[in-house]
């Protein structure tokens, strides 16, 4: 890292309740009526968690708006061979038009972001920061390193720090960045970590998300 160790981490552990808790008070309606949105659009459960590889390989719950079908998960790796292939051809992406477990209120949450507010509650928890690498998952990092092998040396930089809602990648091209570029954007954010490249990227988040539009 580009700081010292421990002034970085006190400096954006700070940084990261901070603009946490001002996000949950300024996107408080969201936190009252997508609830209710989702509830009425497609039922229960409202949230969706999902295991994902923290800081030094820890596995946590990431926790986000449910924008899927209940059964999701089952559909995609049980029930339909050939979605599973299309959505790891892509990189274990898929753009939201392309994914038929996509609820029509799903589609909106996603083109906004809104799915992802409960992550502030994982940033809360000191389970991931504001900014940070991908929240990958255990299967994806080693299939996608099995697939490009060039990418392995990337993942004890990716996994020394804790992922973030927004990255490098995210600001950089958000879902139509391959994983091997991707994994590298991660490394290099995670070698030369700095709370100014932290509140840059922040600051580079709203247009990326807007740049869509």
């Amino acid at each position: 890292m580009s700081e010292s160790g421990s002034s970085y981490r006190w400096g954006k552990r700070i940084l990261d309740v901070v603009v946490a808790s001002l996000l949950m008070i300024l996107f408080l309606p969201a936190w009252l009526l997508v609830p209710i949105a989702i509830y009425v659009d497609s039922g229960r459960p409202i949230f969706f968690k999902h295991k994902r590889v923290g800081l030094d390989g820890e596995e946590f719950y990431l926790w986000k708006f449910r924008s899927m079908v209940p059964d999701a998960d089952k559909i995609l790796h049980q029930d339909n061979d050939d979605l599973l292939k299309k959505f790891k051809q892509g990189d274990w992406k898929m753009a939201a038009d392309e994914d038929p477990r996509i609820t029509h209120l799903g589609k909106f949450l996603r083109a906004f972001t809104i799915d992802e507010f409960p992550q502030l509650y994982n940033v809360l928890r000191g389970e991931m920061s504001m900014v940070g690498p991908r929240a990958y998952l255990r299967e994806e990092l080693a299939e996608q390193t099995a697939r490009y092998p060039e990418t392995k040396k990337y993942i004890k930089d990716i996994i020394s720090v804790k992922p973030g809602i927004t990255g490098p990648w995210q600001v950089s091209g958000r879902n139509e960045i391959p994983f091997a570029k991707r994994a590298k954007l991660d490394a290099e954010y995670a070698r030369s970590a700095s709370i100014w490249q932290d509140i840059k990227i922040l600051c580079q988040t709203p247009r990326a998300m807007l740049s869509k539009w």
